[in-house]
């Protein structure tokens, strides 16, 4: 803070960082206090902070958005990291450290030793993203070890070291996306899926699958390598999209075989042919896809990244079943939502938003029609059954896999319509949404019947 009491970004990061020190607290607090606390905390930033004296650490923009602002922002999101994870203080305290150590050294090394700016987002930085990950990472496995210790029986030694690291690096990416959501949100909430997601790794599946023979990994290199670059020069993909389509559908081609790629494969053809579809009028109007739809990226990721990470899951991991479950789940939550958005961009009559039911111009964010939604529920039920003849899934739950991509396409459509026109999210993190929200609504439905 400086003399004036005016804003000062190096003190607001500085005590960013020291609020992460009450994490070294969480093995010696019951749930109940530990929340209580972090409810106390919302509520004495939202009300009293602006009246003391550490006025100047609000942003100039937060005085009249105190609610949103990044300072009661925090302790909601430790406070939901809480409640998500109450029997794993380490989890918790691993995601809190890396949103403390690893965004508010990202914020003060980006702005001092930027090294260059990213492409996708001009205002952050390789210098501030790699602080984030060492410093984040760092954190975190200090904290996850200090409160896993105290766990019975602790957790493996390698997820207390490597897991938060993995953990920053998700994080870190996320923390680049050119969005406003709010880092406290998006940070935090990505390091605790990533850190829960290796929680259930087992060390002798993970020792089965590095003693997988050299072709199992060949393979499927040399295929998805083929497939990509075939796309590139169809021009269904860009170059760093087919880079990553390779990988991710390398991946699943490992953990899951043939049967879980031509799934995939069935998935992604799906989505290109619909974007053909009705392409003059989509023209006509100014909603075509972009790059005349090649995929990015962001695309691959944003449809199929889910998916990839409940293949490995279902070989890594002793939840066998339900991560399967949620792998074809996110896989035809991703496709049909696509063929819903473009169907009713080619022939919907009457678009309207799902939050208000008000009629909409056709390729408005959120915005539904009936003859989009009938064909992404019809491509979603064949896409389910398809899965279930390949042999990944029963077909007991194809509906399930229906309902689940249904309510998936429900929530990105409430999201966008209420956010991505403001800027707080764009199309592929509404998109990865949709497929991590029909993968949770497939596996909740799978336990209820």
């Amino acid at each position: 803070m400086n003399r004036r009491g005016e804003f000062s970004e190096d003190t607001r990061q500085a005590v960013h960082m020291a609020m992460g020190g009450f994490a070294l607290a969480l093995p010696f607090l019951s749930w109940w206090y530990a929340t209580t606390f972090a409810l106390l905390a919302v509520f004495f930033n939202l009300g009293l902070l602006k009246r003391l004296t550490w006025r100047p650490l609000f942003r100039p923009d937060e005085h009249r958005r105190v609610f949103t602002s990044g300072i009661v922002l925090y302790p909601t999101a430790v406070f939901g990291l809480l409640l998500a994870f109450p029997s794993r203080p380490d989890i918790v305290a691993a995601a809190w450290g890396i949103l403390a150590a690893g965004d508010g050294m990202a914020s003060i090394v980006g702005r001092r030793w930027p090294i260059a700016r990213l492409p996708w987002n001009g205002e952050k930085s390789v210098g501030g993203s790699l602080a984030f990950v060492l410093f984040g990472g760092s954190a975190g496995a200090f904290l996850a070890w200090w409160c896993g210790t105290s766990l019975q029986p602790p957790p493996y030694g390698w997820f207390m070291i490597a897991g938060p690291f993995i953990a920053a690096t998700a994080a870190g990416a996320v923390e680049t996306l050119p969005v406003t959501l709010d880092d406290n949100v998006s940070v935090s909430a990505s390091a605790g899926a990533v850190m829960w997601a290796l929680s259930l790794v087992s060390e002798d599946l993970v020792a089965a699958a590095l003693r997988a023979p050299a072709m199992a990994v060949v393979v499927p290199v040399v295929l998805n390598v083929s497939v990509a670059g075939a796309g590139y020069f169809a021009r269904t993909v860009t170059v760093a999209g087919a880079i990553t389509g390779a990988v991710i559908g390398t991946v699943i081609m490992f953990f899951t075989g043939f049967a879980g790629w031509t799934l995939l494969l069935a998935s992604f053809a799906c989505a290109v042919v619909t974007s053909r579809m009705g392409l003059a009028r989509k023209r006509a109007q100014g909603i075509e896809e972009a790059r005349e739809g090649r995929r990015g990226p962001g695309n691959a990721i944003a449809n199929t990244g889910v998916a990839a990470a409940a293949a490995a899951m279902s070989a890594l991991t002793y939840a066998h079943d339900p991560a399967r479950l949620a792998f074809v789940a996110a896989l035809v939550a991703g496709s049909s939502d696509t063929v819903a958005s473009e169907i009713g961009k080619a022939w919907g009559r009457r678009t309207f938003l799902v939050t208000t039911a008000r009629r909409v111009p056709p390729g408005t964010s959120g915005a539904m029609s009936l003859e989009g939604t009938l064909a992404g529920i019809g491509s979603a039920a064949l896409l389910g059954a398809g899965a279930a003849a390949l042999g990944l899934i029963g077909w007991d739950l194809v509906l399930i896999v229906a309902a689940a991509a249904t309510a998936g396409a429900l929530v990105e459509s409430a999201l966008g319509a209420t956010f991505e026109e403001r800027g707080i999210v764009n199309n592929d993190v509404l998109n990865f949404l949709n497929t991590a929200a029909a993968a949770y609504a497939a596996i909740v439905l799978w336990q209820l019947r």
